[in-house]
């Protein structure tokens, strides 16, 4: 891990965007400091080489922008950049990678990325999306943008949200947040109670939370256990997704996706 006090920082330029720079290659890391340097508009405020690195950055320095790869030594999609947004709400996450993967991407952004793109973008674009990250947009590559769609438009609802969890895990926190105990929820489903405790467990861990209460707020906050309000649905524009609820906030921890668009890359 490395913070940079002694190069040019938002002390000494106040007007630049922040930026923490997270990946395990170091090779990657130079060369996206040397492309972000130069800008007067970006200064680079530290780099990190793993998860729990960039999460200590982030506590630290609270950057503008975190710029991560999902392939960091400890990442998981739906503890570390939740964990980011916790710490440091106003620094919006990127997810600079090679992995165009479907689930990773649906994973990253419903944890709370703000812009998902390939390490196949050329520099102005990197430089473009770290800029408009920077104002409150949601930006992602049109290949991450076609992928995300084609994902949404073929998973049910509920597997959209809560990528982490299985199946059968989600179902059994729907059923906790529409407010059934473990005993109704083991008839219902035809399982042990022991083995809806052992779900419940697992559900809580991976959601990082630490009662049914928290579970329960999270389940709700996204619409679990009860109906969604009318006019929930992903829409698209112009190769950009758009999320949008009534209020444009789709689940815990997800970013409002209020003026998304693609970045070529």
């Amino acid at each position: 891990m490395r913070r940079y006090p002694e190069e040019v920082t938002a002390e000494t330029q106040p007007d630049a965007v922040t930026v923490v720079l997270a990946d395990a290659q170091p090779v990657v890391r130079r060369g996206l400091h040397a492309l972000l340097s130069p800008s007067a508009e970006v200064a680079v405020t530290g780099e990190a080489a793993s998860a729990r690195e960039a999460l200590a950055l982030a506590t630290a320095t609270r950057p503008d922008v975190l710029v991560l790869d999902v392939e960091l030594p400890g990442f998981q999609a739906g503890v570390t950049i939740q964990e980011i947004n916790r710490v440091s709400p106003s620094t919006a996450v990127l997810v600079f990678t090679a992995v165009e993967d479907e689930h990773a991407i649906l994973a990253a952004m419903w944890a709370g990325a703000r812009g998902y793109v390939l390490k196949s973008c050329p520099g102005d674009g990197i430089v473009r999306t770290i800029r408009g990250l920077a104002t409150g947009e949601v930006i992602l590559g049109p290949r991450v943008a076609d992928k995300l769609i084609g994902q949404l438009s073929r998973e049910p609802r509920n597997q959209q949200l809560f990528p982490e969890l299985t199946a059968r895990e989600r179902e059994v926190l729907e059923l906790i947040a529409s407010g059934m105990r473990n005993v109704a929820i083991a008839a219902k489903l035809n399982l042990s109670p022991k083995t809806v405790s052992n779900h419940i467990s697992i559900i809580f861990s991976k959601l990082n939370v630490s009662d049914r209460y928290e579970a329960i707020e999270v389940a709700r906050r996204a619409r679990l256990g009860r109906p969604g309000p009318p006019g929930h649905s992903p829409v698209v524009r112009g190769g950009s997704v758009l999320l949008a609820g009534r209020r444009g906030v789709v689940a815990p921890g997800a970013a409002a996706y209020a003026g998304a668009r693609s970045v070529r890359g």
